[in-house]
């Protein structure tokens, strides 16, 4: 009896057991099929026959029929199952393509069978926070706990990690990795001779430190942020917005936890008391495009860049692609239509307008400036009767308008306009009002010209009857109160170099009572022209002024005051509850054809009910960053690893949805994402830190056909990885190793070599001449429709959307680049310079710079080849009679000491184009 019961137990156990191995998972075995085969038609973009294979709702609810498709439990009842098996073409599914395999079919039914088990993709699910790293056989290689996880899939594909790569390699891979600068010549050298065990450890930390590090870091969150100093279209007109990028390089420098940081770009103007720091935080948004053309609809664009703002930041923190569900449910993941409108509502409300101007804007001024003008406002202060004093605001600006306002010093530029006429510009300065024709206008919203005598115009001409300016209230053809004659203001004829030369025009007007919109109609006057005058700002003269009763030392105060520039920044602001916009759905994303009005909300996937969802941009961002969101935390340290080791744990960086690819090591990105939460409380630093101190980092990227054939994309980081640098690291490389760098860190976008204008020129904000030439190519001046050569060239986006990730070519112009670059050769001099004065001795001149390039001593291979160069080039050199062949630094020398520099220049050159130089290995 006891021997038939452990017969029975057997059998049993097995059924158990084989019952387990054919148990259908929906995500690994279901999905596919259905994104595969069945969505196209099924899904969020088209749900034929009234059935949608995305939602588990629409998939189990009545379809047209009346009845479900899918009967949990019997796929034979099932419509679903009997569509794709029937035998009439016009009736089996999917239509109009080939059959699912008998395998799929056999998938599809057993998962019916056994009920249908719906489950959500992995990244809507949040990580497990208890998760334990799997214990391994191999004690003597970790490092730590990431070490344990990558060894644990080593194993499974029957791979084992590479050795340590060599400290000359690992110091550079560290520098270029952590601050985007190689070592220096004497840093790699203290590196070597240093055998305490807590070297490398050392280093770490000290690089950590860097200044540069923010810098670095910044690059990666420029492409993220869309950032550029122009606003893209067909004018691509200048925006001056750099402040934001150092912003973000003194966030990563201070080592700002990544969820402050987040709230701060998404809402900072919602937080208690925001400091100017915070509002210049909110530009994160204000760098989408702006259509400045003449004729564009303001509303068209301001709600584009709405729905851009939506799309960024779902993909920027989110990895998720949601610009498509603009027009349609999403074709592939679980969100409808609708809740990319509630998403939008958080953003709708907003000040901005597409207007010129870009208002809202921050007005802030430099350390130097700041000083004056609160050194001013305490002299003012100081001397104001008590009926004149006003309770000081928040910032230095606001604080400084506040006085002149109530002393009647009013001062409005011109550049502020709401509205205008097609053709009327503003320079490249973003300072004057330009392109200034007969019957053009502009229009400037709600001014207060109460108490207000005479308005002075400030303006600059070249022709001895430039034209009138009209002043309308209310419209174009509304009251007329006032007209000004404009006429010549100086004496030279080129309109621009006569720009600095500013008269002002007086012109008395009728009295008004109120706030009025304020039209400016401008008429030609001794002839046509493109262009009439410059209009650079308006004085508005109140018949009893309160400055009049101060002695005139105050009064140049306060003339003082307002000569000092400011630097503005777009920024975001929300508008009042009484202005608040309404957000409708928009039937297939059209702005034009409204559906229903919508509430602020997040999508149903989340797991929310609507009195759980945020309610405001404030509430929405701190979601973004809550131990609830299931996908912030994976999403950025997935950023920050690919950033380290060329892929992402998850390759596809803006999609981690269905569509996207499938997390490599699944247990070790979410492993990463709870410590980076729980345990660095969101600190960048010592996350990165974590990683560079793992074995799996200090791997060397030497390899064998092994372990090539059995992964050759390292996947599974049983090597380290051997990756072409970005554009940015490559051209800062070669300014360092040359000597040319100028290591300033912040401040106004820079004119280098690679810097095109565009039709818009060049804004007087930025950094000209020496100073700009060799800064860092985070600073150079990104002209949306002119962007720098170079960095297009090794593959930075364009920036006039988010760009999670760069992929990388390979191509001739890359090759040419490097070898006929203005700057690189450039740099190729220098160096040679160096080479020259370290050593007589060509061989030594040789090592020398090869060292000073790469880090570690060359090989004696390396140096014949070298050598062979440098003869060849000089015996070129030896029969060259034109000048204008030779390198810089050799055309002022003489015979041999000319021939041996310009040769020594063409081996630098070649140092520079090794590719072992532009990859990190």
């Amino acid at each position: 009896m006891i021997k038939y019961l452990y017969l029975l137990f057997i059998v049993l156990l097995c059924s158990c057991q084989n019952s387990e191995v054919n148990k259908i998972s929906f995500n690994r075995d279901v999905r596919p099929i259905l994104n595969n085969k069945c969505l196209r038609c099924h899904g969020g973009v088209k749900a034929s026959g009234q059935f949608s294979l995305l939602f588990e709702e629409d998939a189990f609810g009545k379809t047209q029929s009346g009845s479900p498709a899918i009967v949990r439990g019997n796929h034979s009842k099932s419509e679903f199952y009997k569509r794709l098996v029937h035998e009439d073409p016009e009736l089996r599914m999917p239509y109009g393509a080939p059959a699912l395999s008998q395998e799929e079919i056999d998938i599809l039914a057993n998962w019916i069978d056994q009920g249908a088990n719906w489950e959500k993709h992995w990244a809507y699910i949040p990580p497990k926070r208890d998760i334990v790293p799997p214990k391994i056989d191999s004690l003597f290689w970790t490092k730590g706990k990431i070490d344990q996880f990558v060894y644990a899939k080593m194993k499974e594909h029957h791979l084992n990690p590479s050795p340590e790569a060599d400290k000359a390699t690992l110091l550079r891979r560290l520098y270029l990795d952590l601050i985007g600068l190689p070592p220096t010549s004497e840093e790699v050298t203290a590196f070597i001779n240093n055998n305490s065990v807590d070297a490398y450890e050392n280093e770490v930390d000290k690089i950590l430190k860097s200044s540069h590090f923010g810098e670095r870091w910044a690059s990666l969150w420029m492409d993220l942020a869309r950032y550029a100093d122009s606003k893209g279209y067909e004018k691509d007109s200048n925006r001056e917005i750099w402040k934001y990028r150092d912003y973000v390089i003194n966030a990563f420098n201070n080592d700002m936890p990544y969820d402050q940081f987040s709230i701060e770009q998404l809402a900072g103007d919602l937080l208690e008391n925001p400091t100017e720091q915070q509002l210049i935080a909110t530009a994160f948004h204000r760098n989408t495009l702006a259509n400045d053309e003449g004729g564009t609809d303001n509303e068209e664009f301001r709600i584009a860049a709405v729905v851009e703002r939506v799309a960024t930041t779902y993909e920027v923190w989110q990895g998720t692609t949601m610009a498509c569900v603009q027009c349609h449910s999403h074709p592939y993941d679980p969100f409808r239509h609708d809740e990319f409108y509630q998403s939008m509502a958080f953003f709708n409300n907003a000040k901005d307008n597409d207007s010129y101007f870009e208002e809202p804007k921050l007005f802030t001024y430099s350390d130097k400036d700041k000083k004056e003008v609160e050194s001013l406002l305490t002299y003012i202060d100081s001397e104001l009767l008590p009926e004149d004093k006003r309770q000081k605001a928040t910032y230095l600006y606001d604080q400084k308008e506040a006085v002149l306002k109530r002393l009647g010093y009013r001062i409005h530029e011109a550049e502020s306009f709401y509205e205008s006429s097609p053709f009327i510009e503003l320079d490249e300065s973003l300072q004057y009002l330009w392109q200034v024709q007969d019957s053009s206008w502009v229009k400037y919203d709600q001014l207060d010209l109460e108490q207000i005598k005479e308005v002075g115009f400030f303006v600059s001409a070249i022709i001895d009857y430039a034209g009138d300016i009209n002043i309308h209230l209310d419209s174009l053809n509304g009251r007329k109160i006032g007209e000004v004659k404009i006429t010549k203001t100086g004496n030279s004829k080129n309109v621009i170099e006569n720009k600095e030369n500013i008269k002002e025009f007086k012109v008395p007007i009728d009295k008004v009572v109120g706030r009025h919109d304020v039209y400016l109609k401008f008429y030609k006057g001794d002839r046509y022209d493109g262009h009439l005058f410059y209009l650079d700002k308006m004085r508005f003269y109140e018949e009893e002024p309160r400055m009049n009763i101060y002695d005139s030392t105050f009064n140049k105060k306060l003339k003082r005051l307002t000569e000092i520039p400011t630097t503005s920044t777009p920024i975001i602001q929300e508008l009042t509850e009484n202005e608040s916009r309404k957000t409708h759905l928009f039937e297939r994303g059209s702005w034009l054809t409204l559906g229903k009005e919508v509430a602020r909300g997040i999508p149903n996937i989340y797991g929310y009910s609507e009195t759980e969802e945020p309610k405001d941009r404030l509430a929405f961002a701190k979601w973004m960053m809550s131990e609830e969101n299931p996908l912030t935390a994976r999403v950025a340290v997935n950023r920050f690893w690919e950033q380290i080791f060329g892929f992402g744990l998850v390759e596809s960086m803006e999609e981690f949805g269905t569509q996207g690819e499938k997390p490599t090591h699944p247990e070790l990105l979410d492993w990463l994402a709870v410590r980076f939460e729980k345990e660095h409380k969101w600190h960048v630093k010592p996350l990165l830190r974590e990683i560079v101190l793992s074995a799996t980092y200090k791997q060397s990227s030497d390899t064998d056909i092994d372990k090539i054939e059995k992964d050759s994309r390292n996947q599974w980081l049983a090597r380290g990885y051997r990756t072409r640098l970005s554009a940015e690291q490559i051209r800062d490389q070669v300014l360092s190793v040359s000597g040319l760098l100028n290591p300033t860190i912040g401040g106004p976008s820079v004119v280098n070599s690679s810097v095109d204008g565009g039709w818009t020129g060049v804004p007087d904000w930025a950094i000209k001449g020496d100073s700009a030439k060799y800064r860092r190519s985070l600073y150079t001046l990104w002209k949306r429709v002119t962007p720098p050569n170079e960095m297009i060239t090794f593959d930075s986006p364009d920036r006039s959307i988010c760009a999670s990730r760069r992929i990388r070519t390979n191509t001739p112009l890359q090759a040419l680049n490097l070898l006929n670059d203005e700057t690189f050769f450039e740099a190729s001099n220098a160096l040679a310079e160096q080479m020259a004065k370290a050593d007589a001795n060509i061989d030594n001149q040789i090592k020398y710079g090869y060292f000073k390039v790469m880090g570690r001593n060359i090989t004696k291979e390396k140096l014949v080849l070298l050598k062979e160069l440098f003869f060849d080039a000089e015996n070129h050199y030896k029969d060259e009679k034109d000048n204008l062949e030779f390198p810089a630094i050799a055309k002022k020398k003489k015979s041999i000491e000319k021939n041996s520099l310009a040769a020594l220049a063409i081996v630098a050159n070649a140092l520079l184009n090794l590719d072992e130089f532009i990859v990190k290995g």
